[in-house]
């Protein structure tokens, strides 16, 4: 993935501090590199981090990506661009350069730092994540690309083998009023103009991505804002939900050291007062994560399951050997330096599992997550072996344990149980992003 931000460790009453359900021990799980042929986060070589790979060769690759890579390439072919929504590419469509409207709240509870969708969606309604895609038309290469991702990486076709479910990801809610601090920038993960540089809120008591968190007693690893890969390249995404401020910050490669040093890589912020354009933040420009997507909006939080319904499209990864080889389709906007061929599934490409599947066979946690891939579908954001991102419960006000879901629990779910949605034709990957960074 791309910045890594430090933020200061301190200790706030929060509604849970609980065990994770587990990243099951995998490394990174991100791939974006930086403009101009920087190599992204996990986008050049195996780090031992989180859930997300890294590229396979050392050619440079311009956005986040991470992961550990375990495996090949696979992507959507290119379909008829006239039944898809697909992106102009014009790369300077970027104009985002002043701060949104912050009078209004839309939901969150600011007694907590619990950050999840339950409690309100992040961004309007319009967004292309919250589409319900359930009768959308298909790629003609669907079979072909699902049917490849069994034969190269079976038994199901995902980076590990099997569907798994990684819990590493902390998004923390920052109450209204919180202080904003500036952070160093790591050059390793800053990517110009991809990246922005605007101050943080860190609210006390939050937390950042750190290694795949496995249970039962997960929480010994976690160390606030302190991302103990940080020093050996891992991820560590540091999220933060302003919604007084209606604002999403993310960043790529971030951690605030025991010394109370903030350090951060690549900073992207979104305002979430408007849905993303068709160009998100620039044509062939990364985000906190490879695709250039926003993360928090695609991560699935316990307080989603308990609730019973997951209302959003959901983040997937797959090992660079199976992303098509430098291509990205819509709603996508950057890849990186990929391998895989051309039965493989791009960057940005979106699966949705089969209407027909029997989602009953599968036990009730579960069963709302495969009930949002049926209506939603999940977008392909980032190199990494662990399939499938739920958001960390260390900070949160339901956990895994309470609603029943553990790393292994959707792994009957097979790439041909699933179909290849149409978004138009491919893009090349150039890494000529052209926009205005945020710095405030």
């Amino acid at each position: 993935m791309k910045l890594r931000m430090i933020h200061p460790l301190f200790v706030a009453s929060v509604c849970t501090l609980a065990a994770c359900g587990g990243g099951d021990g995998d490394t990174t799980s991100g791939s974006s590199g930086g403009p101009s042929g920087d190599p992204g986060p996990g986008s050049t070589s195996e780090t031992p981090t989180n859930s997300s790979d890294p590229a396979t060769s050392n050619t440079p690759t311009s956005g986040p990506t991470s992961g550990p890579s375990t495996d090949s390439d696979p992507t959507p072919g290119t379909t008829d661009p006239s039944t898809t929504q697909g992106p102009t590419t014009d790369t300077s469509t970027d104009t985002a350069t002043t701060a949104p409207d912050t009078t209004t709240d839309s939901g969150g509870d600011d007694d907590t730092l619990c950050a999840s969708q339950a409690e309100g969606r992040y961004f309007p309604d319009d967004a292309w994540f919250y589409t319900d895609v359930s009768k959308a038309p298909i790629t003609a290469d669907s079979n072909a690309i699902t049917q490849w991702m069994v034969q190269t990486m079976g038994p199901g076709g995902w980076g590990s083998g099997s569907m798994r479910i990684d819990f590493s990801i902390v998004a923390v809610d920052a109450p209204a009023g919180t202080a904003k601090r500036a952070f160093e920038l790591d050059p390793d993960y800053y990517y110009e103009p991809d990246c922005d540089t605007a101050p943080v809120p860190l609210p006390p008591g939050g937390y950042v991505e750190d290694y795949p968190q496995d249970p039962p007693d997960p929480n010994n690893q976690w160390a606030g804002y302190d991302c103990s890969g940080f020093g050996d390249g891992a991820d560590c995404h540091m999220i933060v939900v302003s919604r007084s401020e209606q604002r999403l910050y993310e960043i790529y490669h971030a951690t605030v050291d025991a010394g109370d040093n903030f350090i951060g890589g690549c900073e992207a912020l979104w305002p979430t007062d408007a849905a993303p354009g068709p160009d998100g933040r620039g044509q062939q420009c990364t985000s906190a994560d490879a695709a250039g997507f926003p993360i928090a909006p695609l991560l699935f939080s316990a307080e989603e399951v308990k609730a019973g319904v997951i209302d959003h499209a959901i983040r997937f990864i797959l090992p660079n050997t199976m992303i098509r080889t430098k291509k990205y389709v819509y709603p996508a906007t950057h890849g990186t330096n990929t391998s895989g061929p051309m039965t493989s599934i791009p960057y940005g490409g979106h699966m949705r599992l089969k209407a027909d599947y029997p989602v009953e066979n599968l036990k009730p946690a579960a069963q709302v997550v495969a009930r949002a891939m049926q209506k939603y579908g999940m977008y392909m954001a980032d190199g990494g072996t662990i399939a499938l991102t739920a958001q960390a419960d260390v900070v949160s006000c339901a956990t895994w344990a309470e609603v029943d879901l553990g790393p292994q629990d959707l792994n009957m779910l097979k790439a041909t149980d699933f179909e290849v949605i149409d978004h138009g034709p491919t893009m090349d990957v150039t890494y000529d992003c052209t926009r205005v960074p945020l710095t405030e």
